[in-house]
């Protein structure tokens, strides 16, 4: 990196001219970890305890910057390599950020998220603010995202049928061949999937190591992505219950829904939709039982043009215990959620604002209905509440909520405290692309869905591809300074609290699948047809991202069927149907391996994490804590290769034994592995091909 040149050429200077040695870079070391900030999630108005590690009698004195004012930081500890440097801060109700400023002789150093620099820029300060804390079950979690039509078929009868209601005008399609690729015109073809099928593989789940699980929208909506809500207040019965069934398919040649009698019924009797929630109830509690928790997505910038507040398709118009919607009239008490453009064209007014100018997506229209406003902190609240008792939320595309940044804020502020006065334990997890940092100041959404700071710079350094497969860029292929320039400046957005329960994905349901990525086939199922995405992957590159995923700080999120080796380009390619009987076996135990390996060592949950080493092709970074130490070494080339390695900068004695915990490479993987002595501490070890490698100190 540029800045760690500059700094080798002024050491350099400073030796020639008979000066002691500056600055150790390799040693100096903080972060906001338990570690280094304690409490690590102190609350308003409490005193706080903010250190710095730097290699032992290296400098003559650290300051604190915080505020414009700097804090002579008293010598807490010394140890045989290093000496640590304590501050207490007393605290207000106001985000503190900060940097260190170092000094040897007449050299002065700064020290902020980006490392050792030689110029301040306040947008890497490390940053605290008090009160903000984030669910401790989350932080580091192994998290599954179920797409749930695509997961697992528990109940037949109840199939969105053929033909049983139009959707974009074309009729709905049962596919009777469960491992059928998905049409290029997906939207409208259901499978089956449902929540008994969940249930039924709940056992799976806790075999493979899952703590969380995260569903894409389970309400009622008529597309099977379901971003398209029809009732926030009720599970869709084909994904739950159906049992009272009356009612007709749609006439053949009949496009308008509201003659598709069976679905209205299965969709609008109280009967099945409350036998459907009452099995959501079933589900967190059985998942609960088994220590996992549930987090929901949440649609709430838009809903659907079946939604019972609008009803353009009039499935409500004359159901039992309905108001009118505000397509049909213009006296429905929900005429002020949505944005009509012309006064005068009710009945069934097609005049109103849709997310993107789709009117399949009408925009909610907060600033204008203060009922709506409250109403969807209600359903905030709700699901996150007995009897339902889910663990929080997942947003979609939350910053495009309202019409302006400002009333965003103002509405996740809200929605934010009325889920924590709900459950104090319950998380609020962003969908966003972009800066997230004004956003995650402690008073809206907890995290955010990783890609900026995970699945896009992992994906770049492992393949070279764009998460879409839309782009191949070779010069990002293997480069190690793009990857970590891109981790330094992301990870700057996020607190730590913020950071240890961010969804770490290597694909979901709106991008390519990541081992379809490892092909470096540039296209979609429209152009190339879904069979070229299982062509020539690469599982040894899958497993080195697998390895990074579950040893990086955040919660590693699997995305359904990826660990059993899923392919599929993106969207709606990537919505297969997990392969329930084709399983790659050896795949799935490496995840469970993995996982297992991830819940044994906290360091790789809640560890710090430190950049050893890095060349084209080659990553090495160490996650530790006082008592423990792992180095996750990668080899993306097609050749071996060897590195000397400092391990002691992760806090190891300077002898020992870093033992391989876990190897993956060309043929497999495998959970025995060399013992390397430590020397002066440092480690010499060849890196087979396209291989990942996780160390462990012993003393032994």
């Amino acid at each position: 990196m540029a800045f760690e040149n500059l700094w080798q050429t002024e050491y350099n200077q400073a030796y020639i001219a008979g000066m002691r040695p500056v600055f150790n870079r390799r040693a100096i070391y903080t972060d906001t970890t338990a570690e280094y900030v304690t409490p690590a999630e102190p609350s308003a108005y409490e005193p706080v305890t903010i250190r710095i590690r730097t290699a032992k009698n290296n400098v003559d004195s650290v300051y604190l910057i915080h505020r414009g004012q700097r804090h002579l930081m008293w010598k807490e500890e010394s140890t045989e390599d290093f000496d640590f440097y304590a501050y207490e801060l007393e605290l207000d109700d106001e985000k503190v950020s900060y940097h260190f400023e170092l000094r040897t002789g007449h050299i002065v150093g700064y020290f902020d998220v980006r490392g050792l620099v030689q110029e301040v820029n306040e947008y890497y300060d490390f940053v605290i603010i008090p009160g903000f804390k984030t669910p401790d079950w989350a932080k580091g979690a192994v998290m599954y995202q179920i797409y749930v039509d695509r997961f697992c078929n528990g109940d037949p009868s109840n199939d969105v049928l053929t033909d049983e209601y139009c959707y974009i005008n074309e009729p709905v399609h049962r596919v009777e061949d469960w491992y059928a690729y998905p049409a290029q015109m997906d939207v409208r073809n259901f499978y089956g999937g449902d929540l008994q099928g969940v249930l039924d593989k709940l056992d799976y789940l806790e075999d493979l190591g899952v703590e969380v699980i995260y569903f894409n929208p389970l309400f009622v909506s008529p597309s099977n992505h379901k971003y398209d809500i029809q009732d926030y207040d009720y599970i869709d019965p084909h994904l739950g219950k159906i049992v009272d069934e009356k009612g007709d398919l749609l006439p053949q040649g009949q496009k308008e829904n509201r003659f598709a009698t069976k679905y209205i019924n299965r969709v609008t009797n109280k009967a099945n939709l409350e036998a459907s929630n009452e099995l959501f109830i079933k589900v967190v509690e059985e998942a609960h039982k088994r220590g996992m928790r549930v987090i929901l997505d949440g649609v709430f910038n838009h809903c659907g043009s079946f939604n019972k507040w609008m009803d353009k398709e009039r499935i409500y118009e004359d159901a039992e215990g309905y108001e009118k919607g505000a397509y049909v009239s213009a006296d429905s008490p929900y005429r002020g959620y949505f944005d009509f453009r012309e006064d005068y064209k009710w009945p069934y007014n097609n005049t109103y604002d849709g997310w993107w100018g789709h009117d399949t997506l009408p925009k909610l229209n907060y600033e204008a209905s203060k009922d709506l406003y409250n109403y969807v902190l209600e359903i905030g609240r709700k699901w996150v509440s007995a009897p339902y008792n889910a663990d929080g939320w997942r947003l979609d595309v939350a910053a495009d909520l309202g019409h302006s940044q400002s009333f965003n804020h103002r509405f996740w502020h809200d929605f934010r405290k009325a889920v924590k006065e709900a459950n104090p334990d319950a998380i609020v997890l962003a969908e966003h692309y972009g800066n997230t940092r004004d956003w995650l100041q402690g008073d809206e959404w907890d995290t955010v869905m990783n890609y900026d700071a995970f699945m896009e710079p992992v994906t770049w350094f492992l393949t070279g591809m764009e998460k879409h497969s839309d782009d191949f860029r070779e010069d990002l292929l293997g480069n190690a300074e793009s990857f970590w320039g891109a981790m330094r400046h992301h990870n700057a957005s996020f607190t730590t609290p913020s950071w240890q329960v961010a969804m770490n994905e290597l694909s979901n349901h709106d991008h390519s699948r990541f081992l379809t990525r490892t092909n470096h086939k540039v296209g979609r199922t429209n152009t190339m047809g879904p069979e070229a995405a299982n062509h020539d992957v690469n599982k040894a590159v899958f497993r080195e991202a697998v390895i990074m995923q579950m040893t990086w700080i955040g919660a590693p999120t699997i995305y359904y069927g990826d660990e059993v080796g899923l392919c599929g380009f993106t969207d709606p390619d990537s919505r297969r149907t997990f392969p329930w009987g084709r399983e790659d076996q050896e795949l799935l135990q490496f995840h469970k391996d993995l996982i297992r390996l991830r819940k044994e060592n906290v360091e790789l949950k809640t560890g710090s994490i430190k950049p050893v080493d890095s060349d084209y092709n080659v990553l090495v970074y160490g996650r530790f804590n006082r008592e423990n130490q792992c180095v996750i070494a990668i080899n993306n080339n097609n050749h071996p290769v060897t590195r000397e390695l400092s391990v002691w900068e992760l806090g190891t004695p300077k002898t020992g034994k870093m033992k391989v915990i876990l190897q993956s490479n060309n043929t497999g993987y495998s959970l025995e592995g060399a013992e390397y002595e430590i020397h002066t501490g440092k480690i010499t070890i060849e890196l087979p091909p396209t291989s990942g490698t996780i160390l462990k100190y012993t003393e032994e």
